[in-house]
This record gives C-alpha cells, sequence and structure tokens, in this order.
C-alpha cells in the first residue's frame, strides 16, 4: 500500500498557515492535525507566553510523531497545521516522513511583515481568546527565530507569496 502524502507549513505567525492548511487538508481529503487545537484541548489556559508554548508543543510532539506515521503508514494523507518555522522544527518534521519513507511537501508562505501584522490584529478580533498571545509584541518575539527554508535542507518545497 502507498503510504500518504504529509504537508505541512513555513510561514511567520499571521502569515495564513492555518488557514491554507484547512484548504490543503479539504482539496485533497487528508486528515487535519491543528497543534493550536491539540494545545489547548490538552493545556486549557496554559500558554500565555512564548516559553509555555515551547515546553507544551515539545511534551505533545512524541505523541503526534507516532499518530501522523500511523495514519501516513496507513496510506491517508495529513495536513498538520504545525509550525516549520526554524531549522530545528523543519527536522521534526523530516523525521516523521523519513523514518517510513513516506512522500512531503514543504508550503512556504512569504509575506511580508506588515500583511502578517494586519492578519494578527483581525485575528485578535475575530477570536479574542488569543488576544494575550497574538500581540504585535508577540509576533517580534516568534519573528526573532524564525528562519526560511533553504533549497539545500531538501524538502519538496512551495513558496506561496500572495495568501490568497
Amino acid at each position: 500500500m502507498d503510504k500518504g502524502t504529509l504537508t505541512f507549513f513555513c510561514g511567520k505567525m499571521g502569515a495564513g498557515k492555518s488557514t491554507k492548511a484547512r484548504k490543503a487538508a479539504h482539496a485533497s481529503q487528508a486528515v487535519l492535525i491543528s497543534e493550536d487545537e491539540w494545545l489547548a484541548s490538552l493545556y486549557p489556559n496554559k500558554i500565555v507566553s512564548l516559553s509555555d508554548y515551547i515546553e507544551y508543543s515539545r511534551l505533545l510532539k512524541p505523541q503526534i510523531k507516532k499518530l501522523v506515521q500511523s495514519i501516513l503508514c496507513a496510506g491517508t494523507s495529513v495536513v498538520m497545521d504545525f509550525p516549520a518555522n526554524t531549522v530545528s522544527q523543519r527536522d521534526w518534521f523530516r523525521s516523521i516522513f523519513s523514518e517510513i519513507h513516506a512522500p512531503h511537501n514543504l508550503i512556504y508562505i512569504d509575506l511580508a511583515n506588515d500583511i502578517c501584522l494586519s492578519q494578527i490584529a483581525k485575528r485578535r478580533e475575530e477570536h479574542p481568546e488569543r488576544a494575550a498571545t497574538d500581540t504585535p509584541e508577540m509576533f517580534e518575539k516568534v519573528t526573532q527565530h524564525f528562519k526560511a527554508p533553504a533549497s539545500d535542507e531538501g524538502f519538496n518545497l512551495l513558496k506561496v507569496t500572495q495568501n490568497d
């Protein structure tokens, strides 16, 4: 049986990764797995800082990796709404698909900071529960760690430069 394809996203905070992930999962009839949903469900009201996010995300990833590999091995594609915004985050994704020899796609949403900040402000209005973390200050902290994917990382990379 052929393995499913793993699709994941890189883009600054507010670039539209979650929106693109939902659309991609729907279009390809793939399973969508959202880090924000899992973290909110397992650790409600615990994430108020970047260090909280890093800690709880670290706790979540081993089980999510096993789940995703199992789904891919069953022949079903998976779209992951987890950030691939640093080399170490992308290395984690690489371990998921390479260990089981599954195909993958990395979609890089390359938007200017002002567009991302505008979308964060809109999201804050639409989802007041995110007001504590969806701030320009958090954007600046997170963006300091952002590293765009390089061709020598060896991913099947698709770059998107507008948020359609």
